[in-house]
């Protein structure tokens, strides 16, 4: 194939029946850094010194021998400041040589790397089993200026699935090519091998298309929501020209990642239908917006000759510009209204002999799949195509749980596992408050690290269908490239060890080797998320003094007992010698905190600071107070991007929360910073089910309740902040005395949905 790797699970290899006939067991600490982890590694004697004096070694006429010695040179020249020389033809007398070379033994994806003090060999069958074992040579090599040292060993190694891989939505927001192409080159280190690219949505349609140029003209932008009242915003959008598509598809191929393009249908349509209303299922094809609002969409293709003709004139240009065999077609969330009440669908219908709407989009699927399979492709569709009559050669992507992969193997269709939530790096990574915009639910590294996908209720010969397993990157809430970065990295890590290596896996080992690949992304300017290792402040008043605790995760103090947070208070940053935190500091106001998480003398953490004042301990924000409920829970931020340090942490079916134990002695005083926020959220009928019009006001009120939700509220107008797009501090109240420690319920009444309220902070004190 182009690519140089089939995405069929293969008979076991040689390597594999070697393995497992000797039993061997991952010794992970031998392999430095390398991740995913290797499948086998037999330590050696000795080590190499990597140098400007090493060259490195291809055959004559070999170009992916070539190719793999050039990005490794690369790799080093990045992270290791070496210039190191790519010659063709064997070794010359004793100048320490990296040599590439083929065998004919070898898996499609596998390799072997052999190390002695004088000669580093590389050998694969294919040009995919050399590219990833330069990667892999790349990481056993720590980052620094000078070389350094690689352990004599032997590593011989290949995939446990042939699909690992990472969805992009490029549609919701849009990423420049530059952006596209280094996450192709991080993937590639990963040893991730398939982009499946989110190019057509509702938001956004990215993809220039010639014969109908209104799709970009008109689909590729939409006016951002806002405020009601505020200024209208600028048109926000963009799209991939065919040209730069054909040149990041070149840039994928040569790291052996495939992009696999999603043009969805027959919903998630609104931004083509904005551009061609004629393809709507509307009988009056309105003009519709390219859509601002999140959630799913009521709108869909209808199933006219014409519409099938212009959908398949769009697949033709773009199975041009994309070779793989995989084309992806969506199906998902087509909410079938339209098709129900329009006189034209039901009598396409009729005609078709089709009575119910479920039935239409079998129709519609088995059409448009037949199509691309005359074109010798393969439709991929979200789980809701696992219906009767799929096509044998469709692959069914598992976003419902796992249990669709499962029945898709038993009837015989290939499925790669890609279930919410399991696997949706649209959830925040951590509780700290330094976690971007997002879903507000938590899925940790451990969480994907610990992903397990084999399925013990299948035969061997239904094994062979799970192809492998895909993360999603849905960028609704990542405005930002640094934030995708940020939400996939080091996620997609723990995901491609999941994908790559043996079933025999070490969450601490694997804590151990992320330091030094955190060192890479640096190298690399990636906005990578350190949240594994991040500090978590508490605080509380004692006395005259604030009482601080500095926490890890509970995720790294269990599999880390190395790991450690190193603190100054003088304003110095934090060094593997500096003061180790071991117990609650009582400080005064005016003190600056410093503080970082070391592994060893490594530091993995960034520093976290805080300079504490009268504030500190009475003031809590949204992500310090208790969500009353958590019906759609999200981290968000106004929609200029101009918010405060951390998203508003809201429940946008009940934007409400609860301030614990607050102390009522003495009736303290009470301030909160609040913010409108747009009320872009398609909810279908579950929006009936938020509470609003209950407001007494315009503009509506944030009510304080004591003990409980219900009690007779405080009430403090939001008129100063109802025409301010940003945060606002309203005006302090004072509470009333009551003796102990008391729960308080702060909750908005509004007149609409729109705006949506949301807490900044609260802040509870004299």
């Amino acid at each position: 194939m182009r690519y140089g790797l089939s995405l069929v699970r293969q008979p076991r290899t040689a390597v594999q029946t070697a393995v497992l006939a000797l039993g061997l067991v991952l010794p992970f600490a031998a392999h430095g850094g390398v991740i995913p982890a290797p499948a086998q590694v037999n330590p050696g004697s000795g080590v190499f010194r990597v140098d400007a004096a090493v060259a490195l070694r291809v055959p004559p006429s070999d170009r992916d021998a070539g190719a793999a010695a050039h990005y490794l040179a690369n790799l080093w020249t990045h992270t290791n400041r070496l210039t190191l020389p790519v010659r063709v033809g064997p070794a010359e007398g004793t100048t320490p040589t990296i040599e590439f070379k083929r065998r004919s033994d070898f898996g499609g994806e596998a390799y072997e790397i052999e190390v002695t003090p004088r000669r580093i060999t590389v050998s694969a069958t294919t040009a995919a089993g050399l590219f990833y074992g330069a990667v892999t040579l790349w990481q056993l090599l720590p980052v620094g200026s000078d070389g350094g040292k690689i352990a004599a060993q032997t590593i011989i190694d290949e995939p446990r699935y042939p699909w690992r891989g990472l969805m992009l939505d490029s549609s919701r927001h849009f990423q420049s090519p530059a952006f596209v192409r280094s996450m192709i080159d991080w993937m590639a280190w990963h040893k991730l091998n398939v982009l499946h690219w989110h190019l057509t949505d509702d938001q956004g349609w990215r993809l220039e298309i010639r014969r109908y140029p209104k799709l970009t003209s008109v689909g590729a932008w939409r006016i951002p929501a806002s405020v009601p009242g505020s200024p209208s915003p600028k048109p926000y959008g963009g799209f991939y020209t065919q040209q730069q598509v054909r040149d990041i598809v070149a840039f994928a191929s040569a790291r052996h990642v495939q992009i696999i393009p999603e043009i969805e249908m027959p919903g998630h349509a609104q931004a083509a239908l904005a551009a061609y209303p004629d393809l709507g299922s509307i009988d009056s094809h309105p003009s519709l917006p390219v859509s601002a609002k999140w959630g799913v969409h009521s709108h869909l293709f209808n199933l006219e000759p014409g519409t099938f003709e212009f959908l398949q004139n769009v697949l033709d240009e773009v199975l041009q510009l994309f070779p793989s065999p995989y084309m992806h077609i969506g199906g998902d969330e087509a909410v079938k209204d339209e098709w129900k009440t329009s006189t034209v669908v039901q009598a396409r219908a009729r005609q078709l002999g089709i009575s119910n709407a479920n039935a239409l989009q079998i129709y519609f699927s088995q059409k448009i799949s037949g199509y691309l399979s005359s074109k010798g492709r393969r439709a991929v569709g979200w789980d809701e195509i696992m219906q009767p009559g799929l096509a044998a050669d469709s692959v069914v992507m598992s976003w419902h749980g796992a249990s669709a992969a499962h029945a898709a193997a038993i009837k015989g269709n290939d499925a790669v596992l890609a279930p919410d939530p399991q696997l949706y790096l649209d959830h925040r990574q951590s509780p700290l408050p330094n976690e971007p915009p997002g879903r507000i639910a938590i899925l940790s590294l451990q969480d994907v690290y610990e992903f397990e996908p084999h399925d013990a209720g299948l035969s061997d010969a239904q094994q062979r269908h799970i192809l492998g397993l895909q993360a999603e990157l849905w960028t609704e809430h990542m405005q930002t490239e640094q934030r995708v970065d940020w939400m996939a990295l080091p996620r997609a890590a723990a995901l491609a060890e999941v994908g790559w290596s043996p079933q025999q896996r070490s969450w601490p080992d694997f804590l151990e080797r992320l330091g030094a690949m955190f060192a890479r992304y640096r190298a690399f300017g990636l906005n990578y998320a350190d949240s594994v290792f991040g500090v978590e402040p508490g605080y509380t008043l004692d006395g005259g003094a604030i009482r601080v605790t500095l926490s890890n995760l509970p995720e790294l103090t269990g599999a880390a007992p190395d790991a450690g947070i190193r603190y100054t208070l003088n304003g110095g940053e934090p060094k593997a010698g500096s003061l180790r935190y071991s117990q609650p500091l009582e400080l005064p106001a005016g003190t600056q905190i410093r503080a970082a998480t070391f592994l060893g003398a490594e530091q993995v953490s960034r520093v976290f600071t805080t300079h504490l004042d009268s504030h500190t301990a009475a003031r809590r924000t949204s992500h310090q107070l208790e969500l009353c409920s958590n019906g759609v829970g999200l981290l968000l931020e106004p929609s200029a991007g101009a918010g405060p340090d951390a998203p508003f942490a809201v429940d946008v079916m009940n934007p409400c929360w609860i301030y614990r134990g607050a102390d009522l002695t003495g009736g303290p005083r009470f301030t909160a910073a609040v913010t409108p926020l747009p009320f872009n959220y398609e909810l279908g009928a579950d929006a009936a089910k938020i509470h609003v019009g209950d407001a007494r006001s315009p503009e509506g009120e944030l009510e304080i309740h004591i003990d409980g939700c219900e009690t007779p509220p405080i009430i403090l107008p939001l008129a100063p902040a109802a025409m301010h797009a940003g945060v606002t501090i309203l005006p302090a109240h004072r509470l009333p005395v009551l003796a102990g420690r008391h729960d308080i319920c702060l909750r908005f009444a509004r007149p609409r949905l729109d705006p949506l309220w949301a807490l900044d902070w609260a802040e509870i004190g004299k």
